[in-house]
């Protein structure tokens, strides 16, 4: 070409771990469509019911933005906890025990100007959830117990605690049942689209993730906690503070997961109630795992997973399709998602078997 230089187009950067992730989601789909297919209903049919349940309409759209807000809070706690190398599985009681301090502080501090009772709020939720997973840091900081056993174990005792307060001291003089009184106008989140749910925690959840992702990439505190997580010996050789930023991992996990329990509470229940969470804490570990404990991948995964929940009903009612192969299409989420490091090794056997002059 004369005078001209050959221009060669770049393709796109695709991170490897987006490939994979959706890669993991689409095999679980494809699978959950021949069990679907094996129960006498057309897949198409049982997805198309469940995505348009889901996201085909304002009130549904608006409902699987509710159900993202405390499944991305809680996945990004986790989220942060392991890039710390801290398996924080705890999220489910940290979210009990944030709503009860937010109840409390809300019902106590009726009076107060919104202004100033929904930071009081969710400030106390933050802390309690904090301190709740700074006992388990505590106990593998002081005694080296596993903290996957002592946070699923004070998961437990954090419920049973909820109950006692909600049967006892916290509990609405005026109702049979095992809550607090209703929360004021001034200590409820605002809602953004009238005729829903859709409350001003999807709001927190944005900041969340900002804050998250440029905590994780720009800050020396969230190279500190990568490098922890990666090799805890060569950080301390390198001088960095292992244990308290293993500390600060658990605190700021739990600090999340308290939020999570301050956005049930205001934004939806207007009240604590004694069966506040149907496992958002547990359905976390996942949401973070499939985000690959990217702060917008955990946000990313957490509208899916609720988008799945929320569509999980109306699947069961207009197709015909148990809600339980929902959980199972999660769960196949989860098995591939395990099984996502063996796709290289998949695409360089094909890569191999389908050049030609290969032998078959």
């Amino acid at each position: 070409m004369s005078g001209t230089e050959d221009v060669q187009l770049k393709r796109p950067y695709v991170p490897p771990a987006l490939v994979s992730s959706t890669a993991s989601v689409l095999a679980a789909f494809i699978v959950g469509a021949v069990l679907i297919a094996a129960v006498g209903v057309n897949p198409l049919t049982a997805y198309g019911a469940l995505f348009d349940a889901a996201l085909g309409s304002r009130n549904g759209l608006s409902e699987t933005l509710v159900r993202t807000v405390p499944l991305a809070l809680c996945g990004l706690g986790i989220a942060l906890a392991f890039r710390a190398g801290v398996f924080n599985v705890g999220a489910e009681g940290q979210l009990y025990l944030g709503g009860t301090a937010a109840a409390a502080v809300g019902v106590a501090g009726s009076a107060l100007p919104s202004v100033l009772l929904l930071p009081a709020m969710m400030l106390a939720a933050a802390l309690t959830g904090a301190l709740w997973s700074g006992l388990a840091a505590w106990l593998k900081l002081r005694f080296r117990a596993d903290e996957l056993i002592t946070t699923i174990m004070l998961n437990y005792v954090a419920i049973d605690f909820v109950s006692f307060l909600l049967h006892g001291p916290l509990k609405d003089p005026n109702s049979p049942l095992a809550q607090t009184a209703r929360l004021t106008t001034e200590a409820r989140l605002p809602t953004l689209l009238s005729g829903t749910r859709l409350h001003a925690g999807v709001l927190i959840v944005v900041v969340a993730v900002i804050l998250a992702h440029l905590f994780l990439w720009k800050r020396v505190g969230g190279f500190r906690l990568r490098v922890v997580g990666f090799n805890p010996r060569a950080a301390l050789n390198a001088g960095i503070d292992v244990r308290y930023t293993l500390m600060l991992g658990f605190l700021i996990s739990g600090a999340f997961a308290g939020l999570a329990g301050f956005a049930e509470v205001s934004g939806v229940q207007r009240r604590m109630i004694e069966n506040l969470s149907p496992g958002f804490g547990y359905s976390a570990i996942i949401v973070a795992l499939l985000g690959q404990t990217n702060p917008v991948g955990v946000l990313a995964s957490a509208f899916l997973f609720a988008a799945l929940q929320i569509g999980a009903t109306t699947m069961e009612s207009a197709a015909g399709v148990p809600s339980t192969l929902t959980t199972v299409i999660q769960g196949l989420v989860v098995l591939f998602l395990i099984g996502r490091a063996a796709l290289p090794l998949v695409s360089g056997w094909l890569s191999r078997r389908l050049r030609p002059g290969a032998v078959t």
